[in-house]
């Protein structure tokens, strides 16, 4: 075990005992294309139509979420403040020290 290795913990699995969520998505998938041959009317309001909507219609939570932008690696961060903080020292002193 190295110094700055760090463990992940054991992943937690919930395993439904009364709900079987293939069947779930076979039914939507059932009444979906009855109501496009019209052989059901047209679907009522359930809560799940509205999920995700909210971080959709925000820009701020949009940008986020389309950026895909990763932060800086450690490494890079470190080499920039040891930079700065040379040069800082090279001001201050006047001249440059290693």
């Amino acid at each position: 075990m190295g110094m700055f290795s760090v463990r992940k913990p054991r992943g937690f699995q919930h395993n439904y005992i009364y709900y079987d969520p293939r069947k779930e998505k076979l039914e939507k998938i059932e009444e979906n294309a009855k109501r496009e041959l019209g052989l059901l009317p047209e679907k009522e309001f359930t809560p799940e139509d509205i999920r995700g909507r909210f971080v959709n219609a925000t820009t701020h939570l949009k940008r986020r979420k389309e950026s895909g932008k990763k932060p800086l690696p450690y490494g890079i961060l470190i080499f920039a403040i040891i930079i700065l903080l040379l040069v800082m020292r090279y001001i201050i002193t006047g001249r440059m020290m290693l």
